[in-house]
């Protein structure tokens, strides 16, 4: 009985000191996005460097881009999740013995792509596609029982979920175009997620923040350039899903471009620029309108210099918008004040720069192994002061003695 009140909410688990690590749901995923995303691109570049892989029948750009989206992106979409609809509801958070079994469906998923080579396919998979099912049953009890308005955000683990499926079984079949293709969608569902939220979030924390400081600042946000940034991100995926190198695909990704910039040119993102835990939101999120630029010039005629677009997607606003976020809810819902150490400011900087050299690096670079290393050293250095910094706030009880 107690294990299943613990599914509800959390039991007796969340209450004690030796379990804080699992007192709320962004604990362990905002800590294990950050402890991944330096391992997964540490290996990466051995990966690539050696040419070496986990299995024959997952080439390493594969695996790169999987772990990146289901292993790294996939944890702070959960870590989110679980903090968020709490606060969305108005209701108790997710702890304990429901946290502690979702953590390990994840590890497993990591596990078994890191061995992949040694597992049989229905193993993988299994191992891997257990994780979103759960967290969709936990988060989606409480959406739908408060009939909340972000009950959307079901479908998004259902899609994600039905776009790992679609990977694996390309894999297992080893029709290589097929998963590539199934990991641009997700790619695509990612940065629609972004827009979604972000568009929320930015403008808010945006807001807040000017009016701490006493500056009166309008924030526009206009219902039109609403539904067409919006609606052109859906597009994109759904022209994605079923024909990538179509004219449209550009046409749409053009238009989307121009939408975001316009949507952004009312949040005042130029008087954030002393407040480093509102400018990156900006940053970050200035990255949609320039990867969404560059992916319409380079799929309409074939630009070099705009090949690696999807990184100004992934690094540039997935990567940022994370570090991004979970250093601001790291904060908040510890009790600690909104604001962030020099050392973090520095790993902002660091992942924007990442982002730089590996979108622009390859046509300026001779050498693309140096342009993949150094990028790769940028993030890990980001990454890796994420995790010394907030290892202590995501393991300890929070500052205010509240539970959580």
């Amino acid at each position: 009985m107690r294990f299943a009140a613990a599914f509800v909410y959390h039991g007796e688990m969340a209450t004690d000191s030796r379990f804080v690590p699992f007192a709320y749901g962004f604990r362990p995923f905002f800590l294990l996005a950050g402890l991944y995303a330096v391992i997964a691109i540490a290996g990466w570049v051995w990966i690539f460097a050696t040419g070496r892989v986990p299995s024959a029948a997952l080439p390493p750009f594969l695996w790169h881009g999987h772990e990146m989206l289901f292993g790294f992106i996939g944890a702070a979409i959960a870590g989110f999740l679980l903090t968020a609809v709490p606060s969305w509801t108005g209701t108790r958070g997710f702890a304990g013995a429901p946290l502690v079994a979702l953590t390990i469906l994840w590890l497993a998923g990591r596990v078994a792509f890191a061995a992949a080579g040694a597992l049989p396919p229905l193993w993988l998979a299994v191992c891997e596609l257990s994780f979103l099912p759960l967290l969709a049953f936990l988060i989606g009890r409480t959406l739908l029982r408060t009939r909340n308005r972000n009950f959307p955000m079901l479908i998004i683990i259902a899609v994600l979920w039905a776009i790992d499926a679609w990977f694996l079984y390309a894999i297992a079949n080893g029709e290589l175009a097929l998963a590539s293709r199934a990991l641009r969608v997700g790619i695509d569902l990612v940065v629609l997620l972004i827009t979604v939220i972000g568009g929320r979030i930015v403008p808010n924390f945006t807001a807040s923040a000017l009016r701490q400081r006493g500056i009166e600042a309008t924030i526009r946000s206009r219902p039109p350039v609403e539904r067409v940034t919006i609606g052109s991100m859906v597009l994109m995926v759904l022209i994605d899903l079923v024909a990538p190198w179509h004219w449209a695909a550009w046409v749409v990704a053009g238009i989307a471009a121009i939408a975001q910039a316009v949507r952004m040119s009312g949040w005042r993102s130029l008087r954030t620029l002393s407040d480093p835990i509102v400018w990156v939101l900006h940053a970050a999120y200035a990255w949609l309108p320039i990867g969404l630029a560059l992916k319409a010039v380079n799929l309409a005629g074939g630009a070099a210099w705009a090949a690696h677009w999807q990184h100004a997607l992934t690094i540039g606003a997935a990567a940022t918008m994370i570090l991004a976020v979970t250093t601001r809810a790291s904060l908040g819902h510890t009790g600690r004040p909104l604001v962030v150490a020099r050392s973090i400011a520095v790993a902002y900087l660091l992942l924007l720069l990442a982002a730089l050299v590996r979108v622009f690096g390859p046509a300026v670079m001779p050498d693309y192994l140096v342009t993949i290393e150094a990028a790769a050293l940028l993030w890990i250095a980001a990454f890796g002061i994420y995790v010394v910094v907030y290892t202590p706030i995501l393991t300890r009880p929070r500052v205010d003695q509240r539970p959580g």
